[in-house]
C-alpha cells in the first residue's frame, strides 16, 4: 500500500527536556521520523522545547515551534498549522500521552486530524493498566497476578489481604518506572503508591505480586497495517526481574533460552501486537520463571522506546524510520532494507556477534544518593558494545563506559574481605556486576552466586571465564598464547601488561591490531551497502575491504563522537558531532564517525560516510587510524570523551584539525590557564594548582575560607 493519499501535513511532537528515563533516544527516534516524513514529501510541523536536539533544527521540519509540551500549547499549534495528522509513538511518553489526551478529548475529531501509529484504542489498551490486563486475559497471555486501584487504601488492601508482600507498585502512563518501585512492607508500600497515585496522569496504579528472580526477556516487534508482524530483535537483562530494563546490563540477542522458550516468547510477542493493533513498533516485556516454561507478560510500550534504540544499533535495522513510514501507509514488503539496499523490510533481521548494553548512572555527582536498583530507572544514558563473544562485548563496554577501569576488577572491592564480598552480593545495585566478578576471584561458586543475586549462571560463568584468563595472565611468563587468549577477550595491551607484570616487547610477542566487521542485518547472507563496523582480533578486516571496493579520492576525516550522556555531558555534544560530519560531507570530505552511544543521531548508519561503534581508548583509537588513514581528526565536538583523546593523537602522529592540542591543554588545565591569565594580565581571583588533600588545605588556609575548588580536564 503506498503512502496514503490523505496525509500531506503531519505534526510530530518531540519529547520535551532530557529527564532520567526519557533521554537521546527520543531525539534519535524524533530525528529519524521526520527525516522520513521529508523524504516522503510530506510537510512537517514540530513542536519540541528542547533546544540542545538536533530534532529542533530549522531543516529537520517545515516549521518548528519551541514551545512547551502541553495540552494548551499543542492545541494552538494545531489551530494554527491545521496538519491532518499526528504522529504519537516517536516522541516517547510525552508525545504519546499528549495525543491520547487530545484524541480523548475529541479536539483531534473537532480539527480533523487523524493520529497515526497508535489509534486511541492501541495506547489505552497498552497503557491503561486495568485495560491492558483485560486484553491479556481475552488472548489468552498469562499476566502477573495484580490489580489495578486508583487509592491508597485499595492499594493497601489488596496486598495485605490477597497477595502479600513484596509487591511492585507501577504506575499508568509513566516513563522509565517514574513514581515505581518495590514494597517490602506497609511503610515503603504507603509511600510507593502515594507517590506513583500523583505521579500517574490518571491516577492509576498497578499493584502486582513481585517475582523478583524471573528472566526478564524483551521482544522488539514492528507490525504494518496488512499484519505482517516481525520480531528485530530479541534482548535479555542480566539482572532478574525486579530492576528496570533501563538499569540493567542487557543482552542481545537472548542468550540463556532454549530454543522452545524462545519460540514460545516470541510467538506471544506477535499474538500480543497483533492483539494491540499496533502499527509501527513496539516493545513487549515478559518474566520467564527459570528452570520452567511458566511465563507473564510485563508491559508492553507501544512506541518506540530506548530498547527501540538499543535494537535498532544492534541489528542495523532503523525501526523509527520503517515505523513512521508504516505510520503514513507503507507496509513492510514496500519499505526497502537501507542497510543491503536490495532486501525489504519485511524480515526478521540475523546476528553473528553479540551486543553488550552497560547503563551510565549519574552516582559520581551524587556521590551520596542510594545506588540500589529497582523498577524506576535510575541510570541517565549508557553505551553499546559489540564482540564475537559475551567476554568480549563486556570488556569493551567496561572501557567505554567511562568509568576509569579497564577491567570488570573494582578497587573497592579489592579491599573488602571474603564474608563481606558475599554479604555485598544481596545488594541489588549499580556495583552488582562487579561484586559478582570479585566473588569468583575469591572463589565463591557460581552456584552459591546465582543463590545470592537469581543472576543466571551463564553469565556468572562468562565472566568466569575472564577470571580464569586472568588469574593465567598472572602465573609465570606471558607467552603468545596467552596474549592471543587475552586479545580474543578484547584485551587492551596496556591491560594485558598490567595483569602479567610484564612487558609485551620484552617478552618476544607479535603485537595484534583489532580488525573490523560489519553490521549488516543479515549476517552477511546479503551484501551491505552500509558501512557501519566494529572491532575484534581476528585475521579478515571487513573495514579495509569495503574500502578498496569502495575506492574514493576524498580527504577522509574522523569525528571523535561524545560517548555515554550523563549529567553535564549530554545530547549537545552529539549535536555538535553531528552538525561537524554534516558540513565536513558538503565541503567534499569522507566524513567517519566513532562512538559507543545507541541513543544517538551520531550513531545512525546513515549520519556519516562510515560509523565505527567501538570505545573511545587510546589503543581503539589507533587501531581505527591504522584502517582509515585519515587527512585529519576532529576531537573539539565531542565533549570531555573526545577532548582527552587529544594529547594521545598528537603523540601518534593524527593531524587534529580546529583547536590544536596546545590550545586545548591551555583552557583544560587549570596551571595553564593561569599562566595564560597572567601573561594577558587579565584579572581572576587568586588560585593555585595543587595535587594533593594536605596541598589543598595548605593553600585555603592562605587564601582564606570559602575557597572554589575546580578540577582540571573536567566537564559539567
Amino acid at each position: 500500500m503506498p503512502l496514503r493519499s490523505d496525509i500531506k501535513k503531519v505534526l510530530v511532537i518531540g519529547s520535551g527536556p532530557i529527564v532520567i528515563g526519557q533521554a537521546a533516544e527520543f531525539d534519535y527516534a524524533g530525528t529519524q521520523a521526520c527525516r522520513a516524513l521529508k523524504q516522503e514529501g510530506l510537510e512537517v510541523v514540530l513542536v519540541n522545547s528542547n533546544p540542545a536536539t538536533i530534532m529542533t533544527d530549522k531543516h529537520m521540519a517545515d516549521k518548528i515551534y519551541i514551545e512547551p509540551l502541553t495540552l494548551d500549547c499543542v492545541k494552538r499549534i494545531i489551530k494554527i498549522e491545521k496538519p491532518d495528522s499526528i504522529l504519537s509513538t516517536l516522541g516517547g511518553q510525552t508525545g504519546l500521552t499528549l495525543s491520547m489526551q487530545l484524541a480523548e478529548e475529541g479536539f483531534l475529531a473537532e480539527n480533523n486530524v487523524k493520529l497515526l501509529g497508535a489509534v486511541p484504542e492501541t495506547i489505552h489498551k497498552a497503557e491503561d493498566r486495568q485495560a491492558f490486563k483485560d486484553t491479556m486475559e481475552e488472548i489468552g497471555e498469562p499476566c502477573i497476578p495484580s490489580k489495578v486501584v486508583e487509592t491508597l487504601e485499595d492499594a493497601i488492601d489488596f496486598t495485605e489481604n490477597v497477595i502479600g508482600y513484596p509487591v511492585i507498585i507501577r504506575p499508568a502512563f509513566t516513563l522509565g518506572g517514574t513514581g515505581g518501585g518495590i514494597a517490602y512492607n506497609y511503610d515503603e508500600l504507603h509511600e510507593i503508591a502515594t507517590n506513583g497515585l500523583r505521579l500517574s496522569p490518571i491516577h492509576q496504579i498497578l499493584v502486582e505480586k513481585c517475582i523478583t528472580g524471573w528472566k526478564e526477556i524483551e521482544f522488539e516487534v514492528i507490525r504494518d497495517s496488512k499484519d505482517n508482524v516481525i520480531t528485530v530483535c530479541s534482548m535479555e537483562n542480566m539482572d532478574p526481574v525486579g530492576v528496570h530494563t533501563g538499569d540493567s546490563i542487557v543482552v542481545a540477542p537472548a542468550v540463556t533460552l532454549t530454543n522452545k522458550e524462545y519460540q514460545m516468547l516470541r510467538t506471544a510477542a506477535l499474538k500480543i501486537v497483533q492483539a494491540l493493533k499496533v502499527e509501527g513498533g513496539c516493545n513487549c516485556q515478559f518474566a520467564l520463571k527459570p528452570d520452567s516454561f511458566e511465563y507473564a507478560v510485563i508491559e508492553v510500550n507501544p512506541r518506540v522506546s530506548r530498547s527501540s534504540a538499543l535494537a535498532s544499533k544492534a541489528t542495523g535495522y532503523p525501526i523509527a524510520k520503517v515505523a513512521t513510514r508504516i505510520a503514513i501507509g507503507y507496509t513492510l514488503d514496500e519499505i526497502v532494507n537501507a542497510v543491503t539496499g536490495t532486501t525489504y523490510a519485511c524480515f526478521e533481521p540475523a546476528i553473528d556477534y553479540l551486543v553488550v548494553k552497560f547503563p551510565k548512572w549519574p552516582f559520581d555527582k551524587f556521590v551520596y544518593a542510594k545506588k540500589t536498583l529497582g523498577t524506576q530507572m535510575k541510570a541517565t544514558g549508557e553505551i553499546m558494545s559489540i564482540g564475537p563473544s559475551f567476554e568480549a562485548a563486556m570488556m569493551k563496554a567496561v572501557r567505554s563506559i567511562e568509568l576509569g577501569l579497564d577491567t570488570m576488577t573494582k578497587p573497592a572491592f579489592e579491599k573488602l574481605t571474603d564474608e563481606e564480598v558475599e554479604k555485598k552480593l544481596y545488594d541489588v545495585d549499580v556495583d552488582r556486576a562487579f561484586c559478582i566478578y570479585e566473588a569468583l576471584k575469591r572463589g565463591i561458586s557460581i552456584d552459591r552466586i546465582n543463590e545470592i543475586t537469581m543472576v543466571d549462571k551463564w553469565f556468572i560463568s562468562k565472566l568466569n571465564n575472564l577470571v580464569s584468563l586472568e588469574k593465567w595472565l598472572a602465573e609465570g611468563t606471558l607467552t603468545q598464547e596467552k596474549y592471543n587468549a587475552a586479545k580474543k577477550f578484547c584485551y587492551l595491551d596496556k591491560t594485558i601488561e598490567k595483569i602479567s607484570g610484564q612487558s609485551i616487547a620484552e617478552c618476544g610477542i607479535t603485537k595484534k591490531t583489532a580488525v573490523y566487521k560489519m553490521v549488516d542485518t543479515c549476517a552477511a547472507e546479503f551484501p551491505a551497502e552500509t558501512p557501519y563496523f566494529y572491532s575484534t582480533y581476528d585475521d579478515e578486516n571487513e573495514a579495509l575491504e569495503f574500502i578498496k571496493q569502495h575506492p574514493s579520492d576524498k580527504k577522509k576525516i574522523i569525528v571523535f563522537g561524545s560517548g555515554p550522556l550523563r549529567i553535564g555531558q549530554g545530547i549537545e555534544f552529539d549535536y555538535c558531532s553531528v552538525h561537524c560530519v554534516w558540513a565536513l560531507k558538503e565541503m567534499g570530505y569522507e566524513a567517519i564517525i566513532c562512538n559507543n552511544n545507541p541513543e544517538t543521531v551520531s550513531t545512525d548508519f546513515d549520519t556519516g560516510d562510515r560509523l565505527y561503534f567501538d570505545p573511545l581508548t587510546f589503543e581503539d583509537v589507533d587501531a581505527l587510524l591504522a584502517t582509515e588513514k585519515p587527512y585529519g581528526v576532529v576531537v573539539q565536538f565531542g565533549g570531555q570523551t573526545a577532548i582527552k583523546l587529544t594529547k594521545h593523537l598528537q603523540e601518534v602522529g593524527a593531524n587534529i584539525l580546529g583547536t590544536s592540542a596546545e590550545s586545548i591543554d591551555a583552557a583544560e588545565d587549570r596551571e595553564l590557564f593561569d599562566e595564560l591569565l597572567e601573561k594577558c594580565v587579565i584579572p581572576r581571583p587568586s588560585g593555585e594548582t595543587v595535587f594533593t588533600t594536605e596541598e589543598a588545605l595548605k593553600i585555603a588556609e592562605k587564601l582564606g575560607y570559602p575557597v572554589l575548588l575546580r578540577p582540571s580536564y573536567v566537564l559539567g
